[in-house]
């Protein structure tokens, strides 16, 4: 071999391709399991309620280079088939890893086995390909349901002892696949898009990327007398946006290392997934991504996210568990994760549970978090129909810069139509509950929640939580909270929520609003105007089911506070400081 390399450039090429083939053949005669770093037993500290420990995957420690089976990292060569050999030539072996050195590797979808690691090496990037006609239509499950969709880039489906590692980046083309909206874009974006092809909605100001996109936005040939055939799908098939990296119904899953971007949908969904580790993982999406989730956790059981950071288009790290009855009959909530120690840019949200949560969403402990410059910051949601029940969830040490609406919000109207403020002018509890619906399976319940040491500097409204009257937010506490903002905090169909050694500085309209609020109670906690802004320190208290509200320990280290009760609230139903 060393009298080759004294020869010329073509044979010094193939010497060093002999070693490379050398290499591979020598690893993939080993099948001792590869060790990976164990998950950190202090990332369950403080965690109030027993999680399971997650089980790492094992698979053997054989290798090979995806260059073994004709890939070319040039950015032009489909490596698609490439990929499949190497992945379908270790299952033949035994398993083990699947290495994708430095360079720019094209290709179609990727589709994971049993016991197989796909590596990628510092420098590499997998360049999904930006040809939709690459992934063909799959039966799968998007935003809670059942759908047909176009298959995803990165995919496993009942596969066991899966890992996808390393420093490269994984990048999805959503640029070919995404709708964009004019608002989002500067006039000179907006003119190169057009330019680019695709076509525009009738007002002209969405930006499809075909005419099969547009139609489906629209709703054309999605149904045939109420049954939509494959022809149907086809049709409008661009509009079919896949996730990047969809697995489902896998167990002992690693995600450790790699760069997700650029996804045609969401970025990373698990999706009844058991044993979940995700660490040091980046990902990202333009800001203005249509659907440009990170990390969505639906009907997932036991795992971990930590040491990770997400700047995207939509919710950042979402826990979800199907939609409406589907969900319901689902039924499998997620379940016993930790999320610690990650960071978030923009997104819709940093922290989020919902909307898509009938199977229920429970025992989960988030700490050490931080989100900057996010829409929102810890973010419940849902809607009438839903059903399913969030509980015990615990959220300990959230740090937050500049969010633009609420650091901390809970909304069960999400898509549908809260009551008008003059609906709660009635003073008759039983009178006012009649108007809504009676409880039932389709009522989502959150309970249960806790929410502690968040310091947050500079959002739009302090705190906005609202239950539904027939089914309020409950039992959630708040301790050492503290949040500067321009507007204060409201709560409107809440029971059992209690402010301890909260402190609230806003500079516009009231600093605390209850409405229809059931045993709450404020203890060591403070509101004041922000230094520099007027105006009184009103706490405004109303509707008719409030009751048991107890705000005694509620001071003002700017003065006395100026409580406004409604009139037809009944003598005793709030408690007020004694002066």
């Amino acid at each position: 071999m060393l009298s080759l390399r004294r020869h010329s450039h073509a044979l010094r090429w193939f010497a060093a391709l002999l070693l490379t083939a050398e290499s591979s053949v020598n690893a993939a005669s080993s099948g001792a399991p590869t060790v990976f770093a164990p998950v950190p037993e202090t990332l369950y500290a403080g965690a109030p309620f027993d999680l399971p420990r997650v089980t790492l995957p094992q698979i053997p420690a054989r290798a090979v280079s995806i260059v073994d089976f004709g890939a070319s990292g040039d950015g032009r060569t489909l490596n698609t088939d490439a990929f499949a050999r190497a992945i379908d030539h270790l299952a033949d072996q035994g398993d083990g890893r699947v290495v994708v050195p430095r360079g720019i590797w094209l290709t179609g979808p990727i589709v994971l086995r049993d016991r197989i690691e796909l590596h990628t090496e510092a420098g590499a990037v997998v360049l999904f390909s930006p040809d939709r006609t690459l992934y063909p239509l799959v039966e799968t499950n998007f935003e809670g349901g059942r759908s047909m969709r176009c298959q995803s880039p990165l995919s496993a489906n009942g596969a066991q002892h899966i890992a996808i590692t390393g420093a490269g980046v994984f990048d999805g083309s959503g640029q070919a696949w995404r709708p964009v909206k004019r608002a989002k874009l500067t006039e000179a974006q907006w003119r190169d898009l057009v330019a680019s092809g695709g076509v525009l909605d009738d007002s002209g100001q969405i930006w499809w990327p075909s005419a099969g996109a547009l139609a489906g936005a629209r709703g054309d040939g999605r149904f045939r007398d109420g049954r939509p055939t494959r022809e149907d799908f086809e049709r409008i098939r661009d509009f079919l946006r896949p996730v990047m990296v969809s697995l489902r119904g896998c167990r002992q899953v690693l995600i450790d290392g790699p760069t997700f971007q650029n996804s045609p949908a969401w970025n990373l969904h698990p999706l009844l997934c058991e044993d979940v580790v995700i660490r040091h993982v980046t990902v990202l999406n333009p800001w203005y991504s249509q659907n440009g989730d990170g990390l969505d956790l639906d009907s997932c059981r036991n795992g971990v996210v930590y040491g990770c950071t997400f700047d995207v288009g939509d919710d950042a790290i979402c826990l979800k568990s199907g939609k409406d009855a589907e969900g319901r009959a689902r039924g499998r909530p997620t379940e016993n994760f930790v999320i610690r120690d990650n960071v978030v840019y923009h997104g819709h949200g940093g922290f989020i549970v919902g909307s898509e949560m009938s199977g229920g969403v429970r025992n989960i402990f988030a700490a050490d978090l931080t989100f900057i410059g996010t829409d929102v910051g810890i973010r419940f949601k849902s809607t009438r129909g839903r059903g399913g029940v969030v509980e015990n969830i615990h959220i300990d040490g959230v740090n937050m810069l500049n969010i633009p609406t609420e650091p901390i919000h809970f909304n069960l109207f999400y898509s549908g139509s809260a009551p008008a403020e003059d609906d709660a002018a009635t003073a008759d509890p039983a009178d006012y509950l009649s108007r809504f619906p009676a409880v039932s399976a389709t009522t989502p319940s959150f309970r249960h929640i806790t929410i502690r040491n968040v310091i947050c500097r500079g959002a739009g409204t302090a705190m906005w939580i609202r239950g539904l009257p027939e089914m309020p937010v409950q039992d959630v506490r708040l301790e050492n909270v503290r949040i500067t903002a321009t507007r204060g905090a409201r709560l409107i169909d809440v029971a059992g929520i209690q402010f301890d050694r909260v402190q609230i500085e806003a500079s516009e309209g009231p600093l605390l609003q209850l409405q229809n609020a059931q045993s709450f109670v404020a203890r060591d906690t403070a509101i004041a105007r922000t230094a520099g802004s007027s105006g009184p320190l009103d706490v405004r208290v109303a509707g008719p089911l409030t009751r048991d509200v107890d705000l005694r320990g509620m001071t003002s280290p700017a003065g006395p506070l100026e409580f406004l009760v409604t009139p037809t609230l009944p003598a005793g139903r709030v408690q007020l400081p004694t002066r």
